[in-house]
């Protein structure tokens, strides 16, 4: 699959453009990261912006990504991307065990964090984001609450990168996106 035909299939399923913008940071974190480590580029980004595609047909935990999967395989989605997807979840059981599915994790949760972040500076721009910052705002548990903390840390150990660089390495991935992540704000 294409990230144009996993982008066709994002708009199909997903209505709310904030989900889609978010689909497509997780995406653009995962390009980054598959080229950093010599990967597919292009499966790396289709599983970043296919993870949570069905996240508006199947709300409720643990339907998502579950029931999704049958949607996928449909589409031609292959076991590798499948698993990666359903692996993001922990509730799921699939352990995460390629460097794939483990930067999914690791990116899924930063890249809504990032992005809460980016709105409320004044410029609304991840061109403002800094690593000491997002640690700051991760303590206060009244910012962007929805977004779990702990899998965010969860995520860079798994990945076996430190923390402070994995959030720099994602907010310089969403800068290369910034406009259409809804992130660039007033300061690019």
């Amino acid at each position: 699959m294409t990230k144009d035909q996993a982008w066709a299939v994002v708009c199909e399923f997903v209505q709310n453009d904030g989900l889609r913008r978010h689909m497509l940071a997780v995406g653009t974190c995962m390009e980054a990261y598959a080229r950093h480590f010599g990967e597919d580029a292009e499966k790396w980004a289709v599983t970043g912006m296919l993870h949570d595609f069905d996240w508006e047909i199947h709300p409720n935990l643990p339907d998502h990504p579950v029931k999704g999967e049958a949607i996928l395989i449909e589409r031609g989605v292959s076991e590798e991307i499948r698993r990666a997807i359903l692996s993001h979840a922990d509730f799921t059981g699939v352990p995460r065990e390629s460097s794939m599915e483990k930067a999914l994790f690791a990116c899924d949760e930063l890249a809504g964090f990032l992005t809460a972040v980016a709105y409320v500076k004044p410029t609304k721009s991840i061109f403002e984001v800094e690593p000491k910052g997002v640690l700051k705002k991760m303590k206060d548990k009244g910012f962007a609450r929805a977004v779990n903390r702990e899998d965010i840390t969860k995520g860079a150990a798994e990945m076996g990168v430190d923390l402070e660089a994995h959030i720099q390495f994602c907010i310089d991935a969403m800068k290369q996106n910034a406009e259409a992540l809804g992130v660039k704000g007033t300061a690019a």
